[in-house]
């Protein structure tokens, strides 16, 4: 496996921007919540070669691979086995109180799309897996074959805002009463043979089902809702956090977070803001930063990239 084909690490050089001046100091550390296969963190360590990384993943797969490619540089990189709402105490078993530095790059990750036998990609037939941590937890053909046509309906809904979910829902039940369905190619199956012609012309009609059994069986709204606060309570004054979010159920709750991190707390109405209601965070982008057209155009994954940064800039007194 060529992991330089398969792995280009999304706006590296604006997250890098973004993230320097928290990291400058002899001594800092910076957490990759989403170590996947260490582009990043190896781009970080190469840059800074006073910088401890500490590389946070849930896919055995990605460690290994992310192990072998970092082990040059010695100890400066860590690695811990946990989903990145783990993110406190997979710090303090480090021996660190807090960090300067977080950066999630969320999703599904290249090597988990490329490996067809992972089960996340609909263009490639394969056993309905899509854990991203293949040790633990329902698999998306359990889902498939134990949920009830409403949570099937909810679940397509809810994160994958499909507007077919009833049909689609309706016509898995249908199928399965027939047979197991086990594979990715029986699901997409199910599901064209479910969609309008019409709706068919407008893309790949098993994308958004594909998207909302993969947040499903990974539980990562929910898990990303305890993480950013929780990477938020790590970060030392003038430490950073970038995001990197892929679709707008993810960047919503990152949006949230950060802007609430970024607001005063003063009730309403008070006639000056006392110290302790000042903001915690200043937010360090306008809005959600895209790609460059460039970067879109020789990366396609770059495409749906929404960029979020924040700065600490006092601790609660």
């Amino acid at each position: 496996m060529d992991i330089e084909r398969i792995h280009t690490p999304v706006m590296l050089e604006r997250t890098i921007e973004l993230l320097a001046p928290a990291l400058e100091a002899d001594g800092a550390v910076l957490v990759d919540a989403t170590l996947g296969m260490g582009g990043h963190s190896r781009a970080f360590l190469e840059r800074f070669p006073w910088l401890t990384v500490i590389g946070l993943d849930r896919d055995t797969d990605a460690l290994a691979i992310a192990r072998e490619r970092l082990a040059p540089f010695g100890d400066r990189a860590r690695f811990v086995h946990t989903v990145y709402d783990g993110i406190a105490e997979a710090v303090r078993s480090e021996g660190y109180d807090e960090v300067q530095g977080v950066l999630f790059d969320l999703g599904v990750s290249s090597l988990q799309l490329d490996r067809a036998e992972r089960g996340f990609a609909y263009s490639k037939d394969a056993p309905l897996d899509m854990r991203m941590d293949s040790t633990r937890g329902r698999t998306a053909a359990e889902v498939i074959a134990e949920s009830s046509e409403d949570e099937l309906r909810r679940i397509f809904y809810e994160y994958g805002e499909e507007k077919l979910a009833p049909r689609y829902a309706r016509a898995i039940v249908q199928a399965r009463a027939d047979a197991p369905i086990t594979r990715s190619g029986e699901l997409v199956a199910i599901i064209t043979a479910a969609t309008p012609v019409a709706v068919q012309r407008q893309g790949h009609p098993a994308k958004r089902v594909f998207q909302a059994l993969r947040i499903e069986v990974n539980e990562e709204l929910s898990v990303l809702a305890r993480a950013i606060p929780a990477a938020l309570d790590l970060i030392a004054v003038d430490g950073r956090i970038v995001v990197l979010a892929y679709q707008s159920l993810e960047d919503r709750i990152v949006k949230r977070a950060l802007q609430a991190a970024a607001s005063s707390t003063a009730p309403a109405g008070l006639p000056m803001e006392l110290p302790e209601h000042r903001p915690q965070f200043r937010l360090l982008v306008r809005g959600a930063e895209l790609a460059s057209e460039a970067e879109q155009a020789e990366n396609p994954r770059a495409k749906p990239v929404r960029l979020r940064a924040a700065q600490r800039v006092r601790r609660p007194s």
